[in-house]
């Protein structure tokens, strides 16, 4: 490993913990510090911070090595993803904000539930609880692969680490990074880490596919190649069936229930600025999006051209990386895949540990603990879920776009329907709202199970969020019918107490 690639990788290591020890000293003294930064994130900070923590190492490992085997036709989860986004920026984020401050200042979302539906309140926030828990801990254990995935590949000149492959080692390393700065500032250390490596991440997708098809001879070359690859390697509709454009499409319905993607709506200043925050965070996501697509479709065609052997499709962003740039500027890049991986990794912890103290340890074990106590327990259920996902991730055969499918999906039919209707119909009930968290996610873990997302019926699989949420929005609205609302809506019009 050269010292141009550990002198940028360093640089980037010292940058976060130095974002978190400045957010240690300026936002962890209560519960609402620690958990949500005090409900003062600025717009740029909180759309790139949903963002970063959205995108994760899918951004550039599991959709480039998609794209690097099946061409332009898995471009349609972008495209489902872009207007999954949109619609939530509209529809949830300025609800959302509204709604958790008026329902007594809900720093969770199990805790807004709970407030929105008081005769189920204990029901709702246990069951949310357990569900943040299980998901998130499969879906943090998707970015631990990314980064096992990471180390593995860039690094293969070292050798084994204290009985550890270069693979565990990966893992153990950007664990312990993230726990670092997330254990010392919180919210606010995770939101101000995220915007940087936000740009960090974009500017990284806009270079890459640029330098790949100057250094590949221009762009009449590079198709070239990729239609020698496959004539339909650019076709974004050949040999799509309905269900394969549906299950692509349908990422974009799973935005609505992601928690640690909905708790920055509830971060940003005021209902005003949520405008900002959403032109903001689209632009991010469009152009980054659009260069991931790139970096997979162009890869391709430089691999080919250049007889380069990419054993795992998932690593073309690295090996590119380490191909076709000096060491600076490779330790750059690779600084930007870790920026994507930790930045949703932190997230996730953070969301899942604000859970087991709010809506599980505050609640049945220390009514009465104090804030200090609070962050301090919040520290310790980061470390736990930290563990958990790490030992879910050690298998070096793991996928990071299986698993983040499945938790992605697990969250959007749990939470999605529940947080849209519970946001904008009256008429909804404490049952109905615990029907259709459990419903959709049993629904989505028995899918699974079945083999249903591989194949269904004599035919392709189907995405399991399908199912999945429409099961959760029939259950809500039907349960919702059958049993009493009263009490359980505050209109917005009444001032928050």
């Amino acid at each position: 490993m050269s010292f141009g690639v550990i002198f940028s990788l360093t640089l980037y290591f010292v940058l976060m913990l130095g974002i978190g020890l400045y957010a240690w000293r300026k936002s962890t003294s209560n519960s609402e510090e620690y958990i949500l930064g005090g409900r003062q994130l600025s717009p740029a900070v909180a759309a790139l911070s949903a963002g970063a923590s959205d995108m994760s190492g899918w951004l550039l490992l599991g959709l480039p090595g998609a794209l690097f085997v099946s061409g332009l036709t898995q471009s349609w989860i972008g495209i489902g993803l872009t207007v999954g986004a949109f619609f939530n920026w509209v529809i949830v984020a300025p609800r959302l904000r509204e709604q958790t401050e008026r329902y007594d200042n809900a720093l969770t979302i199990p805790a807004f539930l709970s407030s929105r539906f008081p005769s189920k309140a204990l029901t709702l926030r246990s069951v949310s609880a357990v569900v943040i828990v299980v998901f998130f801990a499969v879906y943090t254990a998707s970015g631990l692969v990314a980064g096992g995935k990471l180390f593995d590949t860039a690094f293969g000149d070292l050798v084994d680490i204290g009985g550890l492959t270069r693979y565990q080692t990966g893992i153990v390393l950007t664990m312990g990074i993230v726990l670092i700065y997330t254990l010392i500032g919180g919210f606010l250390a995770v939101s101000l880490t995220d915007f940087v490596q936000g740009c960090i991440m974009m500017l990284a997708l806009v270079v890459m596919p640029i330098v790949v098809v100057i250094r590949a001879g221009g762009l009449d070359v590079t198709a070239e190649r990729m239609f020698s690859v496959d004539p339909n390697f650019l076709s974004m509709t050949h040999g799509l069936t309905i269900i394969g454009f549906l299950s692509a499409v349908a990422w974009g319905l799973g935005y609505f229930g992601q928690p640690h993607i909905i708790v920055r709506f509830m971060a940003v200043r005021s209902v005003k600025e949520v405008g900002t925050a959403r032109n903001i965070g689209m632009t991010w996501m469009v152009i980054s999006l659009l260069g991931a697509i790139g970096v997979g479709i162009f890869g391709r065609s430089y691999v080919v051209g250049n007889d380069i052997n990419v054993a795992d499709p998932e690593t073309i962003f690295i090996v590119l990386a380490n191909t076709l740039f000096i060491p600076l500027i490779t330790g750059f890049l690779l600084a930007a895949l870790l920026a994507a991986i930790m930045s949703t990794i932190s997230s996730q912890l953070l969301v899942s540990s604000s859970s087991l103290t709010e809506d599980f340890y505050g609640l049945f074990l220390h009514r009465e603990a104090s804030d200090r106590t609070m962050v301090n327990v919040g520290r310790i259920c980061v470390f736990l879920v930290a563990v958990v996902a790490a030992y879910i991730a050690w298998n070096p055969d793991s996928q990071v776009l299986g698993l983040v499918s499945h938790a992605w999906a697990g969250f959007g039919s749990a939470f999605g329907p529940l947080i849209i209707l519970a946001l904008t119909w009256r008429g909804m009930s404490g049952w109905g709202a615990v029907a259709g968290l459990v419903v959709g996610a049993v629904t989505v873990i028995a899918w699974i199970a079945l083999g249903f997302n591989s194949s269904f019926m004599g035919g392709p699989g189907v995405y399991e969020i399908i199912p999945g949420f429409i099961a959760a929005f029939i259950a809500i609205l039907v349960v919702s019918l059958a049993t009493p609302t009263e009490g359980e809506f505050r209109p917005l019009e009444t001032p928050a107490e």
